[in-house]
């Protein structure tokens, strides 16, 4: 199994996603007691923002990481790399 950068932050992502989890969990319970919409969409909001940031945090260590070091080596894998970034980025962005 391929050992990526953010191994070192693993704990602190999973953390974050299983805040995650809580929250869309919570918005279930929300819908299942007749909550009135708008606190359900505030709540979808601050879900939304809670993945953006774990998005971000990826996108920046894969920039960091993974496509810096694939330029300084050079070669199509580098060229890649960048446009799996732009791609990764453009999906974001679109969301």
């Amino acid at each position: 199994m391929a050992e990526y950068w953010y191994h070192t932050d693993k704990d602190a992502l999973q953390k974050r996603l299983r805040r995650i989890e809580g929250q869309v969990r919570g918005l279930q319970r929300m819908v299942d007691e007749d909550v009135y919409c708008i606190d359900i969409l505030t709540q979808i909001s601050a879900a939304n923002r809670a993945l953006q940031a774990v998005a971000l945090s990826l996108l920046e260590g894969h920039l960091g990481h993974c496509v810096a070091e694939a330029t300084r080596e050079g070669g199509e894998d580098a060229a890649a790399k960048v446009k799996e970034a732009t791609d990764a980025i453009a999906r974001l962005v679109k969301s």
